[in-house]
């Protein structure tokens, strides 16, 4: 029997979630009506504001702690407090045009700083035109060659595939409808996190890292046993932490854990009077090293080898679907040709005829990019951009599986195989040295974002779909999200390179971009590549999918630092402390949810004070006490501080709850 068409925008229709029972027909929570209010100034404007402040907070972050949030569900709240705030009527069309605009941000943001900044760590220049055009290029690509797919993964799948982040998406734009204290708990959480991470950015009061080197028996243990535990206190990984999970904070760990306390020590021990380069000319004993330097000269490669490994697999295990989302395009292309557009608007996406047409244009000026822009030469830019398309068409759909089903995409993998596809193929055209690493690295942006918009974009035409939203106005609108978060992260990254730089003490970690720069140098330049260590990672990444351990989480712990790591783990025992106290299990949903909205503000508000702080050195205000930051009683207060803060992240995710029901 048909599902009773739902107008009441108050709760999600019963089968949004589930498969449909045979003959059942999916209906969406707006009403069909022929122009629902949509794309409007202010959902214009508002998602365009909401796409300059996440992509300045998703780049800060990112480069800092090598973790990019998903800025989808912040945007959500944001936009229904806000129109709550404000007395606005009937915003659900227009709050999902606000999130689809303003979630470009996280995306562009990561197919830029997974890449671009190995040009800076490998000593080369990146023009802002070049970081501008990659983004731009490769998010519209996304968006472009997604398009044609969107009915078979949002439609024809729908009930089979969980969409875990647009489940959660939809879920507050819906529950908005009816509740607006989300924005007032958002925006006291990002001041509170926001003048926690200001203060250690900028005025350094007490100290962004702890370690157990504040101790003697520390450094003893650090110097002899080349052991040693180290976090970071800052708001904005914390929050990040309860974000992602205890589950999936527990595997990265796992492989954090597995390098600093397994291998740096047991190489150490057994690797007695080995020497090693450490640079050009220079050798050191292995036991006289650092965890720190073993860290880097061994056991990152290893962790390199494995998440190159996870985008191998992910790509295998979603070849049925490539198959099959190939399929469909070209019955799709064909149905276009053959009829007139018939299609009711929830189902209606760009024609297709335009959509073939933007793709030869972005094409073209793309490969007048690479020629003019990137290369000298009419055959390199030709190569360019073939792999740019023929990958970019291939993996975008796998992305978007990917994103579907577990709500994680692998495109750091992924473009990690591009590099090292794109610098063999280079080199065998005659391309090397650091115009070979510049055009691979450039080439590796535009995939690269190109595959994380692919990715996510799937999650918001599927929240358009249950919602009732029209699909060409999502896909037309994105355009313009990708335009200007492709701006603000140029800027942005330009700035941050200025200020801190991504090589020597205190720069930026940019994990992904270092890893990129680690494997592509030799390939380019003819230097000693660590196959084995790269080989051990693999073989690594291999096990742990046998016994089904994420292997692109593991790996991803064995190559970020540790102390990037271990506040994930932190944030992650809070999510389920916070989520378990009670018996009732609809007192733990709102607790959880009620910390999701505290993490977010801490993400939100320590990322964009940083970038704050950031523009303040930039410009020549430096206040940061170094004498004082750099003693014992600084670490002290650090760690007193970050004490104060999980107690109140704890306690203020209890509060509302533990009144409302008896049941804890």
């Amino acid at each position: 029997m048909e599902q009773p068409h739902k107008t009441d925008t108050t709760s999600l229709p019963e089968n949004a979630y589930g498969e449909l029972a045979p003959g059942e027909t999916y209906r969406p929570v707006m009403p069909d009506t022929p122009a629902p209010r949509e794309v409007t100034p202010y959902s214009v404007t508002f998602g365009i504001l909401m796409a300059v402040v996440f992509s300045a907070a998703a780049a800060y972050l990112g480069l800092r702690v090598g973790q990019v949030f998903e800025a989808a569900i912040p945007i959500a709240i944001i936009a229904v407090g806000v129109g709550n705030l404000t007395g606005r009527r009937n915003m659900l069309g227009q709050n999902v045009i606000i999130q689809s605009i303003g979630a470009s941000s996280g995306v562009v943001v990561a197919g830029a700083i997974f890449t671009l900044p190995a040009l800076y760590i490998l000593g080369l220049e990146a023009q802002f035109y070049q970081i501008f055009l990659s983004s731009l290029f490769g998010g519209m690509l996304g968006i472009l060659l997604l398009i044609p797919f969107r009915k078979y993964f949002v439609r024809d799948m729908h009930g089979k595939l969980p969409f875990p982040e647009a489940t959660a998406t939809t879920e507050v734009l819906v529950s908005g409808e009816k509740k607006g204290n989300q924005a007032k708990l958002l925006a006291a959480s990002g001041l509170v996190g926001g003048v926690y991470d200001f203060i250690i950015s900028t005025f350094g009061w007490w100290t962004e890292e702890i370690s157990t080197r504040m101790t003697g028996w520390g450094e003893a243990l650090a110097d002899k046993m080349k052991v040693v535990f180290k976090i970071n206190t800052g708001a904005a990984v914390l929050g990040l932490g309860y974000i992602v999970g205890l589950r999936y904070a527990a595997y990265i760990c796992a492989g954090s854990f597995t390098v600093w306390f397994v291998l740096i020590p047991f190489l150490s021990h057994f690797a007695d009077g080995q020497t090693l380069a450490v640079g050009e000319g220079i050798t050191t004993l292995l036991r006289d090293m650092t965890p720190e330097m073993i860290f880097k000269n061994y056991a990152r490669h290893i962790g390199i080898g494995g998440i190159a490994m996870a985008g191998v697999i992910g790509i295998v295990r979603s070849s049925n679907i490539i198959r099959q989302a190939l399929g469909l395009a070209v019955t799709e292309l064909r149905g276009r040709r053959a009829g007139a557009e018939t299609a009711e608007r929830t189902q209606r996406d760009i024609p297709m005829k335009l959509i073939l047409s933007v793709l030869i244009a972005v094409l073209a000026t793309t490969f007048i990019f690479f020629r003019f822009g990137l290369l000298d030469n009419w055959l390199h830019a030709g190569i360019a951009i073939a792999i740019v398309f023929v990958i970019s068409f291939l993996f975008t759909t796998v992305a978007a599986n990917a994103i579907a089903i577990v709500g994680t995409n692998p495109v750091s993998g992924m473009t990690l195989m591009t590099l090292i596809l794109s610098s063999l193929i280079l080199v065998s055209a005659g391309l090397s040295g650091t115009a070979g690493m510049t055009a691979a690295l450039i080439i590796g942006g535009v995939v690269c974002t190109a595959l994380a918009m692919a990715g996510a974009f799937i999650s918001d035409l599927k929240i358009g779909y249950w919602l009732g939203s029209t699909p060409a106005k999502q896909e037309g609108w994105k355009f313009l999200g990708t335009a200007v978060s492709a701006a603000t992260v140029a800027g942005v990254m330009m700035v941050l390179n200025k200020t801190y730089g991504f090589t020597g003490d205190g720069a930026l970690v940019a994990p992904q971009a270092n890893a990129m720069a680690a494997v592509i140098k030799p390939l380019m330049e003819g230097g000693a590549t660590p196959w084995l260590l790269y080989f051990a990672g693999a073989a690594l990444a291999l096990v742990l999918t046998m016994i089904g351990v994420p292997a692109l989480a593991f790996a991803l712990g064995m190559f970020i630092p540790l102390e990037l790591n271990a506040p994930l783990l932190v944030g992650g025992l809070v999510s389920w402390y916070v989520g378990s106290r009670s018996r009732n299990a609809e007192t733990n949903k709102t607790r959880r949810e009620r910390g999701t909205l505290i993490a977010s503000g801490f993400i939100a508000g320590g990322a964009l004070m940083g970038v704050v702080s950031a523009l303040l050195k930039y410009f020549g205000a430096d206040w940061f006490a170094t004498e004082w930051n750099g003693t014992t009683g600084a670490e002290v207060l650090s760690l007193a501080m970050y004490i104060l803060l999980i107690a109140y992240f704890v306690r203020d995710s209890l509060r509302d709850s533990a009144r409302k029901n008896n049941g804890s």
